[in-house]
């Protein structure tokens, strides 16, 4: 094994180099390296030559300016091919690989094209189909890395000796608790409003509300001991996130001092970790997030150190600026709402690097791939297409040694007979998502 660490060679030392070097050399390759822009202190050990310099032996990267740039700036995308793979930011033909992996990378990870003007959907979030890897077809792909695999094989090349981490493939299940219960929970005014609307609409959910609430029979959206079920039945990693927002046209959850509510979200937490789901109406709200940050401390008596915002309404950079100012410090919202994929082309976490900042935060972000929602909402499929849909985002994360992570609704889980092959298909998921 080579001594000591792999130097990169750069005519400059600035913090988007050592952000994206950190993740793909260290998080992803596993060796350990150094910044160096004194070419006499290049020494004896593998070098990449990140710069328009000729050094001998070196494997050579000629750089794109992303990374020495200080502001934010729209870029023509190009895509070639490499090794199967899409590729962006192309280098010289001296170079010993023909595109910018660090300029690349760090695009599609920090979601540098989510700083730029574009146009929103109705939620005012960005539309997965303005993304560049939706428009080239690279969606789907972990292509991050990917390119570091190859990278690998090109530094044996040049030095034999090189030994890289080999990464376990793992996967982890989370649920968005949006409405935990259909009729219990809401309160005297709610429920006097969904009785006269079931009276005016539909006279057997009266009998069905009034058995409920007088707790002969269980609410009907109250399917965790389901779900806590399963997930111990096929040892499966989890995390559950509750809302504790003010009741809006878009946030439905019970009120946070409501004790049905409470005793749901302790009988859980007791059990396994739990997350804020800050509401719709606080994204791009510092203070609004604080105060249900707040909340949730309150119920559980410790500090909320999780999140994932409702309808995944992410704005970046303000969102994760507001929930790591909150005392978060782990996110799980980096997805597309309305399709599946691999929204920063990476299967596993990684630290939020705020552009605007040039800096790395202390914000740990958690990517997901799917979502039930996408699925038959977004993208109108059923079970069977879904299945497929499911099966080869799981077989791309385990290729590349990743984390496979799914976000599942109570409602979407429902025992009845609309929801059955929803149900099949959740559980056919738990069993295939296995390490």
């Amino acid at each position: 094994m080579e001594t000591g660490p792999v130097i990169l060679y750069s005519r400059e030392d600035v913090p988007r180099l050592r952000y994206i070097a950190g993740i793909i050399l260290g998080d992803i390759l596993g060796l350990s390296w150094e910044v160096i822009t004194d070419k006499r202190r290049l020494g004896k050990h593998p070098v990449i030559n990140y710069s328009s310099e000729n050094i001998p032996i070196a494997l050579k990267i000629s750089p794109d300016s992303l990374l020495f740039e200080k502001r934010i700036v729209r870029r023509e995308i190009t895509i070639n091919e490499w090794k199967g793979l899409p590729v962006f930011f192309q280098t010289p033909p001296d170079s010993d690989i023909p595109f910018d992996i660090f300029a690349a990378s760090f695009f599609l990870i920090t979601r540098y094209e989510e700083y730029l003007e574009f146009q929103p959907d109705e939620y005012g979030r960005f539309r997965a189909s303005s993304s560049v890897s939706y428009k080239y077809g690279f969606l789907g792909i972990p292509v991050v890395e990917h390119w570091a695999k190859e990278m690998a094989i090109a530094l044996l090349k040049k030095f034999r000796t090189l030994t890289f981490k080999r990464n376990e493939y793992k996967a982890l299940f989370t649920i968005d608790a949006d409405q935990p219960f259909a009729y219990l929970g809401k309160g005297f005014i709610r429920s006097m409003g969904g009785l006269f609307r079931d009276l005016k609409n539909n006279a057997v959910k009266v009998g069905d509300r009034y058995r409920i609430v007088a707790g002969r029979e269980k609410d009907p959206f109250e399917v965790f001991d389901y779900i806590m079920d399963n997930i111990q039945e096929c040892d499966t990693d989890v995390r559950f996130f509750f809302p504790v927002g003010d009741h809006s046209k878009y946030d439905k959850n019970p009120s946070w001092k409501n004790s049905e509510y409470r005793k749901l979200i302790h009988s859980i937490d007791d059990k396994y970790i739990t997350g804020l789901h800050p509401s719709f109406t606080s994204a791009g709200n510092y203070s609004m997030i604080n105060d249900e940050a707040t909340r949730l401390k309150t119920i559980l008596g410790k500090a909320i150190m999780l999140s994932r915002f409702h309808y995944i309404r992410l704005f970046i950079p303000q969102s994760y600026r507001d929930i790591h100012n909150a005392g978060i410090l782990e996110d799980y919202s980096m997805g597309y709402p309305d399709e599946p994929g691999f929204r920063a082309g990476i299967a596993r976490p990684f630290y939020f690097y705020d552009v605007s900042e040039d800096q790395q935060t202390g914000l740990k972000i958690i990517p997901f791939q799917v979502m039930d929602g996408t699925l038959y909402k977004y993208k109108n499929l059923d079970p069977v297409a879904s299945k497929e849909v499911i099966l080869s985002l799981i077989n791309e994360t385990r290729k590349v040694g990743g984390l496979f992570v799914s976000i599942w609704h109570n409602t979407s889980l429902i025992d009845s007979p609309d929801w059955q092959d929803w149900r099949d298909l959740f559980e056919f998921m738990l069993k295939n998502q296995k390490p």
